[in-house]
């Protein structure tokens, strides 16, 4: 008969099939025994040609089996109707993505006839027995041996008929598979029908190492399945991995056989089970047989008793070897024997986290894997490189045995049932298991699809543009293409790698890992015996919070079972294990129908542990974050709790405002950015990201950014109050004291100046009352009660005090500088610095700006005066700072226990270094600064103080302010008395001192500040009261 093909523009419909040699298909499609067999209407065969992974190859072995002895069936074959084309389909699958399967055909073209048998999903004990049937082996036996329904079968025989039969149903596999048309969703069966295959073969094999041993009897031998052969998750061609264990058989007399000549028959047996399987025959070897797993590794004997297994996991296994232990599985012979391993090797398996190191171990060893890849393979290898297979397997496998001892459900040893059994539990987050299984399928799949071709071992992906062809199509991917194929690789390879890196190098691993079972399970009495011994001062109310926090079947607690028992040791590591438990508790009920609190906790890298820290150290961060609970996202990362920057908040503050119309909700969301950036930098202080300048800084700039926005908000209130429609007056506001010199801490209020310079065409007493009513509501709008914190305004540092006018024109300023302004003033004016209103879109503000500048060119002759400081002003200085001394130490106080005005104190610091300021800053340009270590800094640049008493004098302010902020985020108060003073109470002193970090204990840091400050007072009273020493001028009044 004449193909369509032949007739009807062959090349044209061969390209359309997806031929890529045309002229040799075109060739192989005229030739005259495939045209034999060819119904007469082609169309559909050609079609279905265009179906498969390689038109040309499988239309090259369809030429060759028309020529074999099965032509008939062939051509029967081949002109199924379409309704009924699934043999049809089945065939041209296996020819068009397997060469070797193909050549297996045409070797046996007799399969021909077997194409509708299903082998996927089918039960173990039918290929079981169908492969014993094979060597002539009673499936029904307990021991079966080969031969015995043919007598006179040799060897090679069974061996060859094993083999054979082996093929046959490796080829209803792959044809199940490469017909599927979800082969992703079909991969697990496909994987699992090889594993059973390989057992079935495993146990044929033993059937014939029987039949050559007569001996037999004398032994019991199990063959345990290890590796993908025991998950049930085999490869197409991949060496099965075993273990074998042997006990005493019987003699033939019926009574106990030697140990010794049990030992010996049964090695000889799996010596010839594994040249059964991968030595020399008629037929092509199936696989090799690898007993490498066992104790001692090839160094050991292939063969040991049950209690000589056992021996040697207890006292010389490594980590990896109860990891391999996970997925050990009885396969062939003695079933009794080969469950009593499983069920005795079992418990080691999930106590081996408790041994020390075992998740250190566990990573290095994946470590040591990746490495050992060719460089020339790294970017090709599906199993070992990085993405690969085995980052998914060792993600999975470390979280069964850390969580597995408590957790039966996750026992599983296939790796996609653990993956789905560690999501059901929690343990893995379902998006992350989702992704990976999706990743995992796709890699197993291509993998299987790399071997299939030729049906050798391999993990690398091909490189030439026909073989990547052919895989992609042979997946499903005929759009796509080679590229597409590769690209999808790629992306599966980065996304394997960073879920990866995410679940395998958890913190939380290692330390659960060092847990006992009883601290691991929470049982309450194991829970308040551990509570008491690491430091709990309440184990009852902890016990009850872990309750609380537990209870349930649902996924929340199940998350916080899995959390608790490392937060637990990790609260106890902070100076307030107790006050950490119930935050967190509080925490959890408000977050915890999140989706996504506990999960980041479980998840990121650092999150839990930094949480805990926090939570367990500070008081004042533990409300602060119970406040705005969406801040615990920061602690994924380090960079979150990096100061924003003035730019970054000036940019959100003016978006913010750009927004609201009522003054009030204006303020209110400026306070909100400043709360949340004192508790980013508070966490960022406790957790050691940020040193005491740096976070000193930060909560200055968010006081700027309050007073800024404020000053624009309060301008656009009173400008509607007063009917305006522009301001009659540019306005600052200059910052003073520790806002100034940007040394605020978390309690402090602000300092500051308000001035205003009316407009050349303005009514001067429009703009007076318009000056005053904003700076009265700025006052008003950041300091009020409200729903967000409050930032006193203090402008007490203005001329006359109290008794002076709230605001003044830079008029009156210069004024009443230039008449009657005294010392302390011009010592005040050291920290001054101008804050504009914040800019409005489009209006730079320039009229602000210059006043700025004006207002600074007016004060610095003031606090940098020309010449130095007068005797007479030195003496003043030294007045007044000794009647700070003596009157302003709060009563009942020990002096040298006050961090701010006691001896050696902040304020001892500050005021030598701004007389020194005083003295030498119209000289020393360097000297022109609000900060107080870098005016000590110029001052020993300028060799007016020497470096010595400098670093005194800088340690102890520095150490004195970082005293200051941890007694506030310790007690969570900040204000009163007791903020600026080292505590009494041991508790609060060993809380402060931890969260230092590097001053031991609260006795430690105690003397360390009272011998700290000690040295400072020293040079203060030298470099300060001594007036060579500080510098006095000889100019008098």
């Amino acid at each position: 008969m004449t193909p369509v093909g032949r007739r009807e523009s062959p090349t044209r419909r061969l390209l359309r099939a997806g031929f890529a040699d045309l002229a040799r298909s075109a060739s192989l499609w005229q030739d005259g025994a495939l045209a034999a067999v060819l119904p007469d209407d082609a169309g559909d065969v050609l079609a279905a040609l265009g179906e498969t992974a390689d038109p040309d190859l499988a239309l090259l072995q369809l030429v060759r089996l028309a020529a074999t002895p099965e032509a008939a069936e062939l051509a029967r074959l081949l002109a199924l109707p379409a309704a009924d084309d699934a043999p049809r389909r089945r065939l041209l699958a296996v020819l068009g993505a397997s060469e070797a399967l193909g050549d297996e055909i045409v070797r046996r073209p007799a399969l021909l006839g077997r194409l509708t048998d299903r082998a996927v999903g089918e039960d173990p004990d039918v290929v079981r027995a169908e492969l014993l049937t094979a060597v002539g082996a009673l499936p029904t036996a307990t021991a079966p041996v080969a031969g015995t329904t043919w007598p006179d079968t040799d060897a090679r025989t069974a061996t060859d008929a094993l083999r054979r039969a082996y093929r046959t149903r490796l080829l209803h596999i792959a044809a199940d598979d490469l017909t599927a048309t979800e082969p992703l969703g079909l991969l697990p069966g496909v994987a699992a029908a090889l594993a059973d295959l390989a057992a079935a073969a495993l146990e044929a094999a033993l059937a014939v190492a029987r039949a050559q041993h007569p001996d037999h009897a004398l032994v019991r031998l199990a063959v345990i399945g290890m590796g993908k052969t025991g998950g049930r998750e085999l490869n197409y061609v991949s060496d099965v991995d075993v273990v074998y264990v042997a006990e005493p058989g019987t003699t033939p007399d019926g009574e106990p056989a030697d140990e010794t000549a049990a030992l010996a028959v049964g090695a000889r047996l799996a010596s010839t089970l594994q040249k059964v399987c991968g030595g020399a025959s008629g037929e092509p070897a199936l696989w090799q047989v690898d007993a490498a797993l066992r104790p001692e590794g090839k160094a050991g004997p292939l063969v040991r008793t049950l209690s000589s297994h056992l021996a040697y996991y207890d006292r010389w296994a490594a980590t990896w070897e109860f990891q391999a232990l996970l997925k050990a599985r009885p396969v062939a012979g003695d079933t009794d024997l080969g469950h009593a391993y499983r069920q005795a090797v079992d418990p080691l398996v999930w106590k081996a986290v408790a041994r020390e190191n075992f998740v250190e171990d566990a990573q290095a060893m994946r470590r040591r894997v990746e490495a050992n890849v060719p460089a020339a393979e790294a970017d090709r290898q599906i199993k070992l490189g990085r993405g690969g297979l085995r980052d998914v397997e060792f993600t999975v496998q470390l979280l069964q045995l850390v969580h597995g001892r408590t957790e039966p459900a996750i026992h599983s040893p296939n790796t996609i049932g653990a993956l789905s059994a560690l999501a059901a539990a929690g343990y893995v987050g379902r998006d992350h298991a989702g992704r990976l299984a999706v990743c995992y399928r796709f890699l197993r799949a291509l993998e299987h699809r790399v071997q299939l071709f030729r049906l050798r071992r391999t993990h690398l992906l091909p490189t030439s543009e026909d073989d990547l062809r052919r895989l992609a199509r042979a997946l499903g991917l005929r759009a796509e293409g080679a590229a597409g194929l590769t690209e999808r690789w790629r992306a599966t390879r980065r996304e394997v790698r960073s879920l990866h890196e995410a679940l395998f190098y958890r913190p939380l691993l290692p330390a659960y890992a060092q847990l006992s079972e009883d601290e691991v399970s929470l049982a309450p009495e194991a829970a308040r015996q551990r509570f008491a011994a690491i430091g709990y001062r309440d184990p009852d109310g902890a016990t009850r919070h872990v309750y609380a926090l537990t209870e349930g079947m649902s996924r929340r607690a199940a998350l916080q079972r899995q959390l608790l028992p490392v937060l637990l040791g990790w609260f106890a590591e902070g100076a307030d294990p107790d006050a950490g438990l119930l935050a967190f508790r509080r925490l959890s009920e408000e977050l915890g129908s999140t989706h996504w609190y506990l999960k980041l906790l479980r998840d990121s890298g650092s999150a839990a542990q930094s949480l805990a820290h926090v939570l367990a150290s500070s008081r004042y961060l533990a409300e602060a974050i119970a406040r705005s609970p969406e801040s615990v996202r920061w602690f994924d990362s380090a960079a979150n709790l990096e100061p924003r920057g003035t730019a970054r908040l000036t940019g959100e503050a003016g978006a913010i405002l750009q927004r609201a119309e009522a003054p009030k909700a204006a303020a209110t969301s400026l306070r909100a950015i400043r709360r949340r950036e004192l508790t980013r930098t508070g966490a960022g202080e406790v957790l050691g990201l940020l040193d005491p300048v740096d976070a000193a800084a930060a909560i200055s700039d968010a006081a700027d950014l309050a007073l800024q926005g404020g000053l624009r908000v309060a301008q656009h209130a009173v400008r509607a109050d007063l009917g305006l429609t522009a301001d009659p007056t540019a306005m600052i506001v200059v910052a003073m004291g520790r806002l100034g010199g940007r040394e605020m801490g978390y309690g402090s209020d602000a300092d500051v100046l308000f001035v205003h310079d009316p407009h050349p065409d303005a009514d001067p007493q429009l703009a007076s009352k318009f000056a005053l009513a904003t700076a009265t509501r700025l006052r008003e709008l950041l300091g009020a009660v409200a729903t967000e914190p409050a930032l006193p305004v203090d402008a007490d540092l203005r001329p006359e005090g109290r008794q002076g006018p709230l605001v003044r024109t830079l008029a009156s300023y210069t004024e009443y500088y230039g008449r009657w302004s005294a010392v302390w003033e011009a010592q005040a004016l050291l920290r001054a610095r101008p804050l504009v209103p914040l800019p409005e879109a489009g209006t730079p503000g320039d009229d602000a700006l210059r006043l700025a500048e004006r207002f600074t060119a007016l004060v610095d002759p003031l606090r940098y005066p020309e010449g130095g400081l007068a005797l007479a002003d030195v003496r003043e200085v030294r007045r007044i700072k000794a009647r700070v001394e003596a009157e302003r130490l709060p009563r009942g106080v020990e002096p040298v226990r006050h961090l701010k005005l006691g001896p050696g104190g902040v304020s001892d610091v500050e005021w030598t270094a701004q007389l020194l300021q005083l003295r030498h800053a119209h000289a020393v340009p360097a000297l022109r600064t609000t900060g107080t270590v870098a005016a000590l800094d110029a001052a020993v640049d300028a060799r007016v103080l020497g470096a010595d008493d400098a670093r005194a004098l800088t340690d102890s302010w520095t150490l004195a302010s970082r005293l200051r902020s941890a007694v506030v985020l310790w007690s969570g108060r900040v204000s009163g008395a007791q903020t600026d003073v080292l505590p009494h109470d041991r508790r609060a002193l060993s809380g402060v001192a931890r969260l230092l970090g590097d001053v031991g204990t609260g006795s430690d840091l105690e003397d360390l500040y009272l011998r700290t400050a000690r040295r400072a007072r020293a040079v203060m009273e030298r470099v300060f009261y001594d007036a060579e020493a500080a510098g006095a001028s000889s100019r008098t009044h």
